[in-house]
């Protein structure tokens, strides 16, 4: 192949054949000579000019059209020298323009000259020449090419006829006013079978520094609740990944207040006494688990908080390490196991090099991730390819939580709520959209209405952010706080069991998952909660009102899903934006099944 070629291949992101065949044709146009004029419609005309009239806004044409017999006018708006020079008395021309029956003659705009008769002109979009793509194709694309990457005959055959159609397949496009069933669901198989096929190649294992057996059994029993079977289910995958020679990777997602801090320490208990080391987002979130751990782990594992506080302090000699990214920063021991909670919110060089830290030559780490992001199941699967997927939908309290939407006028029924619950003992949060006032969005922000919440109501804390000092005035708020004003700071981790009611103001501002995981922080002990979304808007979306509807996370990532689409698992950490041309995560369940089995056998 020509380098040049193969630089053309890589503008239109080529990678294999399947890839060249995804490139569908937008539209077809049937160049075929015909006896008689069509109003409306691309003609085409075998034509000789007889006379031509110049203006500067306009060229006049007569043509003697030779496969229809008779004159036919033609008229070029914005004529340029080109048009001038070419369109000459005595030349002969194949055309191409719509025809219209005018002043009792027929007429053809805008004619264009084509080189080619009686064929089909397919058109594409790309970012190359409509003919430098289609040469590619012809020279490039066959069906044994297609079979070859692991298409069925009978679907690479669709494929390749949508490139080299005939009349017939032309006109029914035409009519259906795009392919047909058979060929939609071939493109579905194609794209989606393409991308796992991809993503496969992206999936490295490595042999892991040890292969960990340890005794989860005192850490079990010894707790005063019995764990779900979704934990349950979720510790014997970890245990048999972690007794492997391969360095595990899982990815483990679980609803909001699924109990993943069990699975963690169950973890760290599968590893011992080898150390084991987790990396947390916030302190507040890496303080709240050392507490649990220090709660619920047997006495003899030794524990440790790392902090920026703590930097000189001496790491060896502990079984379990937790902390922040400060953990990065530090000289860490040997540990064949590292864990990433909340793994999202970091980046994938931050996750990279904590492995890199512990990791001995070839020899790399177990590694887990956790995430209270659920993502829908067909997302899973896909990302399966790379890394092995775990859920956790079982909760062990069950989730008691009023969800509605709130106007203006329901201003003082929310203000009362707020007292009565308060005076009871128990808290609640308000989350606006903005810390300081803004002239584009009609909200108010934190700074205009703190003044109103401190007058009328007491206990009351306001951090962002931004705020420096948010850490330390979430901890103090979740001791003695009553109303808390804050940003989406507190949509992940934060442990408030007093917390009753959440308020977000603007929900439209905010995506599906993160209304979710905010509403996740009440009712986190079967405590009755409450979630209303405060909106100025006279007719709220609909995928609020469906949010009202349901608590479950994997519901809502499919509805998130549904509402944003997905984002590219491919090529990055896109959170938004359609991933596939064709096929649809919502719908295609089983043309993915399909592909992941064609995939396995291959």
């Amino acid at each position: 192949m020509k380098a040049e070629d193969k630089e053309r291949l890589k503008k239109l992101g080529v990678q294999n054949s399947i890839d060249l065949a995804l490139i569908a044709p937008k539209s077809y146009e049937m160049l075929f000579l015909q006896s008689a004029p069509v109003e409306g419609i691309t003609n085409i005309l075998d034509a000789e000019v007889t006379s031509s009239s110049y203006h500067p806004k306009y060229l006049k044409l007569t043509l003697f059209a030779h496969n229809l017999n008779q004159p036919v006018n033609a008229i070029i708006f914005h004529p340029t020298p080109y048009h001038r020079g070419k369109f000459q008395s005595g030349k002969r021309y194949y055309l191409k323009g719509k025809m219209e029956y005018k002043f009792n003659a027929w007429q053809i705009v805008q004619p264009q000259i084509i080189d080619e008769i009686n064929t089909i002109e397919i058109k594409y979009k790309s970012p190359l020449q409509n003919k430098t793509v289609k040469r590619l194709i012809r020279e490039l694309l066959s069906v044994e090419k297609l079979v070859e990457e692991g298409l069925d005959a009978k679907r690479a055959t669709l494929l390749y006829r949508m490139h080299h159609p005939d009349e017939a397949y032309v006109r029914a496009f035409l009519q259906n006013e795009g392919f047909d069933d058979e060929t939609v669901e071939a493109l579905k198989f194609a794209e989606i079978y393409n991308h796992l096929k991809k993503l496969s190649k992206k999936r490295f294992d490595f042999p892991a520094m040890t292969q960990l057996n340890g005794d989860i059994t005192p850490f079990v029993e010894a707790l005063p609740f019995t764990l779900t079977g979704d934990q349950q289910k979720v510790i014997a995958q970890i245990q048999a990944d972690l007794a492997s020679p391969i360095a595990a990777k899982r990815l483990i997602m679980g609803d909001v207040g699924c109990g993943k801090t069990m699975v963690i320490l169950a973890s760290v208990m599968i590893a011992y006494p080898h150390p084991s080391i987790l990396m947390a987002p916030t302190t507040v979130l890496a303080s709240q688990i050392y507490e649990e751990a220090k709660k619920f782990l047997p006495d003899f594992v030794k524990v440790a908080l790392v902090t920026h506080e703590n930097k000189k302090e001496d790491l060896t000699g502990y079984d379990f390490l937790i902390g922040t990214h400060a953990l990065l920063y530090r000289e860490l021991p040997d540990a064949p196991l590292i864990m990433i909670d909340e793994q999202h919110r970091f980046g994938t060089k931050q996750r990279a090099q904590i492995k890199q830290m512990v990791s001995r030559g070839e020899k790399h780490p177990h590694f887990l991730q956790f995430s209270a992001t659920p993502i829908p199941r067909t997302l899973s699967m896909i990302q399966s390819q790379i890394i092995d997927v775990s859920q956790i939908k079982e909760l062990p309290f069950k989730k008691d939580i009023d969800t509605r939407i709130l106007t203006p006028k329901d201003f003082t029924m929310l203000t009362k709520h707020i007292k009565n619950e308060t005076e009871e003992g128990r808290q609640v949060i308000v989350v606006y959209p903005l810390v300081s006032e803004s002239e584009t969005i009609d909200y108010q922000s934190i700074d205009e209405v703190r003044g109103y919440w401190e007058k009328n109501f007491e206990g009351v804390y306001v951090t962002h952010g931004k705020d420096k000092e948010k850490e330390d005035i979430l901890e103090t708020f979740a001791k003695e706080g009553k109303i808390l004003l804050a940003t989406t700071l507190i949509e992940v981790g934060i442990s408030l069991p007093k917390l009753s009611t959440i308020v977000i103001v603007a929900p439209e501002r905010l995506g599906l998952a993160t209304l979710h995981q905010l509403r996740g922080r009440v009712s986190r002990n079967g405590l009755k909660g409450y979630c209303y979304l405060f909106t100025k808007q006279r007719e709220p979306a609909k995928r609020l009102r469906e949010f009202c509807k349901t608590l479950d996370g994997f519901k809502i990532a499919e509805l998130d899903l549904k509402y944003r689409q997905g984002g590219d698992l491919l090529k990055g950490d896109a959170q938004s934006g359609k991933s596939f041309v064709w096929f649809d995560p919502l719908e295609d369940e089983e043309v993915l099944e399909e592909a992941q089995h064609k995939l396995l056998q291959s």
